[in-house]
């Protein structure tokens, strides 16, 4: 079987670091651009190398934006992935190298080089993204799929705008230059991640088996674990993880809907949420597969192969 051939765009962060565990242990990996999100730029370059560095890649990595396109961000997420993204436990410096090529133009080089060929994956705020749609816009043609991580479909979001999810919310205008270029792109959104969590004491037992991988993992998510259990989050919540399995396999995906969905730029209460044309009302072509359910235990098995779980 032919492996996936993927360009990730990352914020790394703790289940951004699950996904790409799984991306490695799936397909092969074009490229990691990094944008600041979960945590700074500076912090989340860094961690992107440390995961080089773990799992023995030649993945180039690519600095992109330290800031969102027009607004400063309300609030990051270090306070659920730690001051430095990856737990606060303190590695040593990658070895890894940094690419001097800026990620937007790297996500341009890339798919003119391999048009047609190359599935991107969205885990961050999509400034990059909107950055090198603005450069040139037939970037959706040369790519084979676009699947994003973000949103909040029903509104039942994870930021201080409550029905905002974190990744639209960080940089609306970034998501909503996204949403009205491809004609066509996956949605895996916060609340289907939320159906999806893992039950605590099975990932427990995952990480007890596994390999390096799982150990790596299991001390960069406590903090993580310890904020969703504080806050009435049940089990392990891996959104990045989700949308990541939908990349690798699109047929894990059960039940799906095709809506037009936008971006609120303005709203007081609401800027940074993702409104959903769900009986479409306004005649606008419906561009976004929002992902409802997957074969969970199919998505079970690919998280443990990423974790070096045995067989």
């Amino acid at each position: 079987m032919t492996r996936p051939q993927l360009l990730i765009d990352t914020d790394p962060g703790v289940d951004d670091a699950l996904a790409i565990l799984m991306a490695a242990a799936h397909a092969d990996i074009a490229g990691l651009s990094i944008a600041a999100g979960n945590v700074g730029l500076g912090h989340t370059v860094r961690n992107a190398r440390n995961l080089v560095d773990l799992i023995g890649m030649s993945t180039p990595v690519f600095a992109g934006c330290a800031t969102p396109l027009v607004r400063a961000p309300d609030e990051d997420a270090a306070f659920v992935h730690g001051q430095d993204g990856f737990g606060d436990v303190g590695f040593p410096e990658p070895k890894a190298l940094l690419s001097g090529e800026p990620a937007a133009l790297a996500l341009l080089r890339l798919t003119r080089e391999r048009p047609g060929e190359l599935t991107l994956v969205a885990l961050a705020p999509l400034t990059n993204l909107a950055l090198a749609l603005r450069l040139d816009p037939t970037l959706p043609q040369r790519v084979a799929r676009l699947v994003v991580m973000g949103g909040a479909v029903t509104g039942h979001g994870n930021t201080g705008r409550i029905p905002a999810e974190f990744n639209i919310g960080f940089d609306p205008e970034a998501a909503h230059v996204v949403f009205e270029a491809f004609p066509r792109f996956d949605l895996v959104d916060w609340e289907a991640t939320l159906r999806h969590a893992f039950d605590d004491a099975e990932f427990d037992r995952w990480l007890a088996r596994g390999d390096q991988r799982a150990e790596f993992f299991g001390r960069i998510v406590a903090t993580a674990r310890a904020y969703n259990a504080a806050n009435d989050r049940a089990g392990l919540i891996a959104a990045d993880a989700l949308a990541m399995a939908v990349a690798l396999d699109p047929s894990i995906v059960t039940r799906r809907e095709t809506r037009a969905v936008a971006v609120e730029l303005d709203g007081r209460l609401t800027r940074g949420a993702t409104v959903v044309d769900w009986a479409a009302r306004l005649g606008r072509p419906a561009q976004a597969n929002i992902v409802l359910e997957v074969d969970h235990a199919r998505f079970a098995a690919m998280v443990q192969r990423a974790l070096g779980v045995p067989e």
